[in-house]
């Protein structure tokens, strides 16, 4: 883990026992992780739907509440959940670290097979989990909600996050039209392997089409928030922009950042040594432009180069050094086949 879901991971505090499949050392099937933050009046509300949708399938499944350093009463029921029910697993942050934090510990913390995210508002509906099962039996590796009655103020939340999602899928190449709808449900073996930081809970399908990853999208029940307020507005759009452009970078130069760093150097390099040649020669002169300028351009653009060949060398060392668990993402969509065994062993 990264930044501040590391630190997060760290301050945080565990209650309730192991799902039920884990204790008797069996896989948990399922596991539902749902962040909350000063949520305390959803709190209850939320544990019911999702155990009543738990109890009618027929698997094990597992309930994962992260408080992501909530002021209220949010810890407190959530501790009386998860000592009333064994399949609950309570994770506290001593203090507020963000959606993405809470929802990278849940992950870390959660043992089912399937992990399916949602918020604690009680604006996703537990009644859609079904049909995200039954996607991902098609072979999907993640699934993901599209709230197409979306039940949210229009020029505040809907608008802003249209071209949001416009922008991002025209950046990543991954066309989803709800980046911003926690429901969704993955593949562990997939999810796990995704560095998440900052806003990055959004880019989880461009982050994990760097493996291939196969992904849909099916429609969900979105309701209007009943009790507390929205944590969100119109300030956290320049860190969707910021983590976009980080995004974007990754996505491009995920296994040889120097070489997509060294090719814009080498460009800013070519127009230096162009820009010098001219103030040297005095070409530029006598069509009348100021060997000075001329100069000055070429001393720009060295800088430039130089500047981004480190950033190229600097971003190689933490690639081979540092997490590589983006590296190792090929590994979940690669299939071995065993020659030796009759007709080969996937």
């Amino acid at each position: 883990m990264n930044g501040a879901v590391a630190g997060a991971a760290g301050a945080a505090e565990r209650s309730g026992e192991p799902a039920p499949g884990a204790r008797a050392g069996g896989a948990v099937d399922l596991s539902v992780v749902v962040p909350f933050f000063n949520e305390e009046d959803n709190v209850f509300p939320q544990y019911e739907r999702i155990a009543a949708v738990l109890d009618r399938l027929a698997l094990r499944g597992q309930m994962v509440f992260v408080d992501d350093g909530s002021t209220d009463r949010t810890w407190e029921r959530l501790r009386a959940v998860a000592a009333k029910d064994a399949r609950v697993r309570a994770i506290r942050f001593r203090r507020n670290y963000g959606q993405t934090a809470a929802m990278s510990a849940g992950i870390d913390h959660a043992d089912g097979e399937v992990l399916l995210t949602m918020d604690g508002d009680l604006q996703n509906d537990p009644e859609d989990i079904p049909h995200f099962l039954a996607k991902l039996d098609e072979g999907y590796d993640i699934v993901v909600g599209w709230r197409h009655r979306r039940q949210d103020r229009l020029l505040t939340r809907r608008v802003p996050s249209w071209v949001a999602n416009r922008l991002i899928g025209k950046v990543t190449g991954v066309p989803i039209r709800d980046n911003g709808c926690s429901l969704k449900a993955y593949r562990a073996r997939l999810i796990k392997m995704i560095p998440l930081y900052s806003e990055m809970h959004r880019f989880i399908p461009a982050m994990a089409s760097i493996a291939g990853a196969r992904i849909a999208e099916i429609r969900v029940n979105h309701f209007a928030r009943r009790y507390g307020q929205s944590k969100y507005g119109l300030s956290r759009i320049y860190r969707v922009l910021l983590d976009l452009l980080a995004i974007k970078t990754l996505l491009s130069s995920v296994a040889r950042p120097l070489l997509w760093f060294g090719t814009i150097g080498g460009a800013a390099l070519i127009v230096s040594l162009a820009a010098l040649v001219a103030a040297l020669t005095g070409s530029w002169s006598e069509a009348g432009g100021p060997a000075l300028i001329t100069m000055g351009i070429s001393v720009l653009f060295g800088a430039l180069a130089a500047f981004v060949l480190f950033s190229g060398v600097f971003s190689e060392l933490v690639y081979r050094t540092g997490d590589v668990r983006i590296e190792r993402l090929s590994e979940v969509s690669a299939e071995v086949i065993d020659a030796q065994r009759p007709g080969g062993a996937p």
